[in-house]
């Protein structure tokens, strides 16, 4: 089993910054990804941005040139640096982890964070 702990939600006014944080323990074997989701009240949960084990990344377009996603491989901790913040990126923000082994992926998924973006 793999734990997923997110932090650095809050209260940001628009056109503000943030900056996630996703650390993972437990049981690893190889974490093939990370990224983050996001889901808004009555919305379905979306990919915001995905880093490979390799290195590569991938943006949701709606936050490309505006998010940026990298990782601390000796921390196993991800995060996401959001800029010019807008108020309809208000949501609860996920972190993901494929953790792949025995031929298989294994999904986990953190318990949640907070962004609000208000004035």
């Amino acid at each position: 089993q793999v734990q997923l702990v997110e932090s650095g939600g809050g209260l940001v006014q628009p056109g503000g910054s943030l900056r996630l944080s996703c650390a993972a323990s437990g049981s690893i074997h190889f974490i093939k990804a990370m990224g983050w989701y996001r889901q808004a009240p009555g919305k379905e949960r979306e990919l915001v941005a995905v880093i490979i084990s390799g290195g590569s990344t991938n943006y949701a377009d709606s936050v490309k040139g505006r998010f940026t996603i990298s990782r601390d491989n000796a921390k196993k901790t991800v995060y996401l640096q959001m800029n010019s913040l807008t108020p309809e990126e208000t949501a609860v923000y996920y972190c993901n982890a494929n953790d792949y082994y025995s031929g298989y992926d294994h999904l986990y998924w953190g318990q949640g964070t907070q962004v609000t973006v208000s004035s």
